[in-house]
Formats: C-alpha cells, sequence, structure tokens
C-alpha cells in the first residue's frame, strides 16, 4: 500500500520529494512553515528540506525550496552506478564469508 500525503489548504505543493537525489544529498524530510507561523516570520514562509548529504553519514541539513539543486541525469546515473557497484561488491564478500562455514550447508 502506498502512503498517501495530503497537502492544506493555501499551502504551495513542494518541488522536490522524499527520496530524491540532489547536490546537498538525498532528501530525507520535508517541512513547511506556513505564511501565518512564527517561523515563517522569522525566516520566511515556504518548504525546507532535510537532505542528508553521505547516506553513511550522522549529518543533515536544512535547504529552501530554492537553494534544492537536482543531479543532472549523468550525475544521477552516475552516482546510482557507484552504489551498484559497492553493493555488488558487498554481496561477492557475504558469498565468500558464506562459503567459508564449515559444514555442508552452505554450498550454494
Amino acid at each position: 500500500m502506498q502512503s498517501k500525503i495530503t497537502i492544506p489548504h493555501g499551502w504551495k505543493y513542494p518541488r522536490f520529494t522524499l527520496r530524491q537525489r540532489a547536490e546537498q544529498g538525498l532528501i530525507i524530510g520535508i517541512k513547511y512553515y506556513p505564511s501565518d507561523s512564527f517561523l515563517a516570520y522569522e525566516y520566511g514562509e515556504g518548504w525546507r528540506y532535510i537532505a542528508m548529504p553521505d547516506i553513511n553519514s550522522i549529518d543533515e541539513g536544512n535547504h529552501l525550496e530554492n537553494e534544492i539543486k537536482l543531479l543532472t541525469p549523468q550525475e544521477l546515473r552516475a552516482e546510482i552506478q557507484a552504489e551498484i557497484e559497492q553493493c555488488l561488491r558487498q554481496l561477492e564478500l557475504l558469498k565468500y564469508e558464506l562459503k567459508a562455514i564449515p559444514g555442508g550447508l552452505a554450498n550454494g
């Protein structure tokens, strides 16, 4: 079942979605400061995006909507390909570990 998010009346729709890859990192969160809120008064109305610069990072950054720059198709392809290659290396290491287990159960 797919999750459904409803945007309240009067709010603009966000330009970006969760799990989109951007120059700032992977978008892992979205928040909105409505025009009648203290936060909008202090920081401006609109969407804020939380991005994790690296999948292994504990850091995350908050970015205004106009600060988010999506990766080009070439950058996106290269990033995904690098991730695939890393997973394949990990898979080979795990297969090697599995074969090293004594006994006949791990021969597959």
